[in-house]
């Protein structure tokens, strides 16, 4: 019996457990939000809560010890610049875990990993758009009225 030993092993080595976590953490910061088995979800938390933790202190040491875990520099700056600084003020509890189904082949308990804060963010990203093409006509009108003005 496995007293008292930590960690999941998803039948796989070492080497191929790394590997797993590390795409899903790169999935997770990119997209702030993944859907995976429920083991898997559990595991890639306590590992992704540790590395938002380094973001939120944001010096070099810290930088450094998120890139050992993982290690895609576009990742790691993301979380840096973008989505530690939402939860500088917050002692923890950056992820949760939503039960959503069971995959159809093999019946597996599947769940969403996301940023509790994933709904303002997104509503959030919706808005920016409709700004950003209301500033390309003004831009527009301003270069027909400067070809005006040299006529």
């Amino acid at each position: 019996m496995r007293h008292k030993v930590d960690g999941r092993l998803f039948g796989r080595t070492a080497n191929q457990r790394k590997a797993l976590r590390r795409g899903l953490m790169v999935a997770l910061f990119q997209h702030q939000r993944i859907e995976t088995t429920v083991a898997k979800a559990k595991e890639i938390k306590k590992i992704a809560e540790r590395v938002v933790t380094m973001g939120i202190r944001g010096d070099l040491h810290s930088k450094r010890l998120a890139l050992s875990y993982v290690p895609n520099r576009a990742a790691i700056s993301k979380l840096f610049s973008e989505i530690a600084p939402r939860f500088s003020g917050r002692p923890g509890g950056y992820l949760r875990i939503v039960h959503t189904r069971q995959r159809v082949n093999d019946r597996a308990q599947m769940a969403v990993l996301e940023f509790v804060d994933y709904e303002e963010v997104k509503e959030a990203g919706k808005e920016k758009p409709e700004q950003k093409e209301k500033q390309k006509p003004k831009k527009a009108e301003a270069t027909k009225k400067q070809e005006k003005e040299e006529k």
